[in-house]
């Protein structure tokens, strides 16, 4: 809490949270993890803070994917501000499906690829959000 901000660590605990969620509906979350069978993983993360939130605020995380291969899902996290509803941040992630016993990256269970396949078809009925595939940079003139 600094003045009665949320601290820059919290929009990402607030993103990780809806990221368990959603590896729990494609059943490689928490009870899949602790099977010693596999885990999904976040290998790369993109945050970008549009506007600030308070301490109280409350907030809604909206989940988009936008693409998947056999190992790998790439997808972009909204977080907003539930009351006034403007767009307070995002995280564009990409996650990886790993054997826990060779601790190597494997193809996701066949259940899980159906269920990818399914919330593919909906979320590419979406508009990409301005914020995706945006680079770390500085801009020249």
């Amino acid at each position: 809490d600094y003045n009665g901000h949320l601290n820059m660590a919290f929009y990402n605990v607030i993103f990780d949270r809806g990221v368990d969620h959603i590896f729990d509906y494609l059943d490689i979350g928490e009870a899949y993890a602790r099977s010693g069978v596999g885990s999904g993983f976040i290998v790369q993360a993109h945050v970008q803070y549009l506007q600030e939130l308070s301490l109280h605020d409350e907030v809604e995380v909206h989940f988009q994917l936008l693409d998947y291969d056999k190992k790998r899902l790439h997808f972009i996290e909204q977080l907003f501000h539930r009351e006034q509803g403007y767009l307070a941040a995002t995280s564009e992630q990409l996650g990886i499906h790993v054997d826990m016993q060779t601790r190597r990256a494997t193809a996701f269970p066949d259940p899980v690829l159906e269920k990818l396949a399914e919330l593919s078809t909906v979320h590419s009925k979406v508009p990409t959000p301005a914020q995706a595939g945006q680079l770390v940079r500085i801009k020249k003139p």
